[in-house]
């Protein structure tokens, strides 16, 4: 299925609570289900039309962050020359996980897919937007981790955001305190970033972003012995977890090269 199919997805002016009245609330559970199946088969294009579907027949919790879940997975894949498609994604899964949230804020996915969304979309903008972004994403990571400890994602986006931060300019960060009233990014460290991605990796050792990233941080600090051993685990774990890890396992084998390079 071409990505481009969900463009009328993006047609969003709110994300209600209130049961589609023509809702087919019977096929709830098997969309559900199917959406699952997909998720396992690394297929979030056809995972989301399954939670798309199942949204409309029963607008429950599960339906709502799965939707984001799915709307996240997809929209990371584009490249940047489908920006303004992508971000559109990628703030429709912010709506879908914000309504999760209002529905039930005591479970920890709907406050991390909010939390993914909007890091992943950051990203794709300058320092200063950057920083409008940052207080919202701290939070509702800070909040999943408080409702779920063991959240090796959570933790995953939280050291990204402190490494984040910390690689923000002088300039951007005079400007967030002075302008934004942003003096809480002042907490941001790179021992947190270190541990919270640690800790991200020691909870699912599988997934390979988790190395990749740490391997990230460990280069910025110029840790680059450590910085190659979770490169060297990118490359040698199966791509099983996520759907870029073809990706993750060429940028480790690049960061491999230039380290051998660098290093004696």
């Amino acid at each position: 299925m071409r990505l481009s199919s969900f463009v009328p997805l993006l047609v969003v002016a709110s994300v209600s609570v209130v049961p589609h009245a023509r809702a087919q609330t019977d096929d709830y559970e098997s969309h559900i289900a199917r959406g699952d199946s997909l998720i396992d088969a690394l297929n979030p294009s056809e995972a989301l039309e399954a939670f798309r579907a199942a949204y409309f027949a029963r607008q429950t919790y599960d339906a709502m962050w799965k939707f984001a879940w799915a709307q996240n997975e997809v929209a990371k894949q584009l490249e940047d020359n489908e920006k303004k498609l992508r971000d559109s994604l990628f703030n429709v899964a912010y709506l879908y996980a914000d309504a999760a949230v209002r529905a039930d804020s005591l479970q920890a996915e709907g406050h991390f897919q909010l939390a993914q969304a909007l890091g992943r979309l950051s990203r794709t903008k300058g320092g200063k937007e950057r920083v409008r972004f940052a207080r919202r994403i701290y939070d509702a990571t800070a909040r999943a981790i408080a409702l779920d400890s063991t959240h090796d994602g959570a933790y995953h986006v939280l050291g990204a955001w402190h490494a984040e931060i910390k690689r923000l300019s002088g300039l951007t960060k005079f400007f967030a305190k002075t302008f934004l009233g942003a003096g809480f990014m002042d907490r941001a460290s790179w021992d947190s970033a270190v541990v919270n991605l640690e800790r991200s990796v020691a909870l699912e050792p599988e997934y390979l972003y988790h190395h990749l990233e740490l391997a990230e941080v460990y280069l910025d600090l110029d840790r680059f012995a450590d910085a190659a051993r979770e490169l060297r685990e990118v490359v040698r774990r199966p791509p099983t977890s996520d759907v870029l890890d073809p990706r993750y396992q060429d940028e480790a084998r690049r960061l491999l090269d230039e380290l051998a390079t660098r290093t004696p």
